[in-house]
């Protein structure tokens, strides 16, 4: 990095000294840009990258709830509305132990570039609360939602900050968290995106980040090696919807999916994993990834998740969270003969991890391009909501996998343009911020 970049991440390290996870994300973004910031020296006259990586709002707050014994709980409840240059704040909201305010900026930051690769009109946010969803009851949940979108709710707004669902929060939760914003504001709007269907919600929204992660994959596959997801072996960690649905779009595209995850432990079977099965287990029962074991006994099931990756495969897609694959695993992919990387899941792997795909020469898809599919069918589902019309499955689908591929085309150019082609993250981080920038600019220093 030159001496300006530098300046800007020192800068950041000294306001944020305890927050690992968001300097890493500021820290490779920085690292792939030089060659685009020296070429626009109105980026560092203009204290653009000094704004870019401030959020322009983060907001904490408490969360009452209680449990079915008339037990009351706290928790913490956050939202980043990180950047608006492009459009209204739109990101989603994670429930989970490990929500802290580090994790929520890490991923607001992301969400700025993967919303601009999108080509949609959409800023940069994220939420979310240190929640448990695990083990709770239908009713505990909808007591927590309610509680967090009585504060929630004077934050948010359909031409304001549009949230959606992300690790704990599927379409029962948004509805709960709808059904108390509808009630508050007395007003039917697009507030939130992952809505069931008869109220507003998108088809393809719950399928669209796996299927979009393999649509992008697969697509640099061509490109790349003029191969596919024919005939490979897929290791996908993970078993909420992005795995699900990557399972589902790789196993239709002649891909053999041979392991999955889930926080507790792996299964593993070489002569595949069916979706049917594992749709009932983990979507309807919501059961643990180990009782499929108990449905198919040529499955082998394995406490821990790190080994997952010494697994031989051609294709690896971390789906489940932020730096699961280190370097470690990273070598044990690349020994075994992997040719694709691509992230379902955010920052899935780490800076030495990428690194060290990058310096292989194996196709990478960084998260913030590769798993835009969610969010741009979010973006979808704003447009109908405004429209009051639906578009069918296929519509969506056809929609979703057009721009997929276009995104891989484009921050591939940029990649041969800037660095190697196999630098897949200096293209896409220049790709989504070209865009912010040049709006940032145009709007002056706000």
């Amino acid at each position: 990095m030159n001496n300006y970049l530098n300046k800007v991440y020192d800068e950041v390290v000294k306001r944020n000294p305890n927050e690992p996870e968001f300097l890493q994300a500021v820290k490779e973004f920085l690292s792939t840009v030089e060659g685009y910031v020296e070429a626009n020296p109105k980026i560092e006259k203009m204290a653009i990258l000094e704004r870019f990586c401030e959020p322009e709002r983060l907001i904490q707050f408490r969360v009452p709830w209680t449990d079915d014994k008339g037990i009351c709980h706290v928790n913490r409840g956050y939202r980043v509305q990180f950047n608006s240059a492009i459009g209204p704040y739109k990101g989603g909201i994670r429930l989970h132990p490990s929500v802290n305010a580090s994790i929520i900026k890490f991923l607001g930051f992301e969400q700025i570039l993967k919303n601009s690769l999108t080509g949609l009109p959409m800023g940069g946010g994220k939420g979310g609360s240190d929640f448990d969803p695990k083990g709770k009851s239908d009713l505990e949940i909808m007591r927590f939602c309610q509680s967090f979108m009585t504060e929630l709710y004077r934050h948010i707004g359909p031409n304001l900050d549009v949230p959606a669902g992300d690790i704990g929060v599927g379409a029962r939760e948004i509805g709960y968290m709808f059904g108390q914003y509808k009630r508050i504001q007395n007003e039917f709007t697009g507030v939130l995106t992952g809505k069931g269907i008869p109220f507003g919600g998108s088809l393809g929204r719950t399928e669209a980040t796996g299927y979009g992660l393999c649509y992008f994959t697969n697509k640099m596959l061509q490109v790349m090696k003029n191969d596919s997801f024919q005939n490979k072996r897929v290791v996908i960690s993970g078993s909420g919807n992005v795995a699900l649905y990557a399972l589902q779009k790789a196993t239709e595209l002649g891909a053999t999916v041979i392991a999955m995850s889930d926080s507790n432990g792996y299964i593993y079977n070489p002569k595949g994993i069916d979706f049917i099965t594992m749709k009932q287990l983990k979507e309807v029962e919501r059961k643990r990834i180990k009782e499929y074991v108990d449905i198919d006994p040529t499955t082998s099931y394995t406490e821990g998740c790190k080994k997952i990756w010494e697994i031989p495969c051609d294709i690896a897609l971390p789906c489940a969270t932020q730096n699961e694959i280190d370097l470690e695993s990273a070598k044990h992919l690349v020994k075994n003969g992997v040719i694709a990387v691509s992230e379902g899941a955010n920052m899935p792997s780490t800076l030495e991890a990428t690194n060290y795909f990058i310096q292989n020469n194996i196709c990478y898809g960084p998260a913030k391009a590769a798993n835009a599919g969610g969010v741009m069918v979010s973006g979808f589902e704003m447009s109908q909501n405004s429209l009051r019309l639906s578009w069918s499955f296929a519509e969506v689908d056809q929609k979703l996998k057009g721009q997929m591929e276009n995104i891989f085309i484009e921050l591939y150019k940029l990649a041969n343009r800037y660095g190697n082609k196999y630098n897949t993250v200096l293209g896409a981080n220049i790709l989504g911020f070209d865009k912010v920038c040049k709006a940032m600019l145009a709007q002056g220093i706000i």
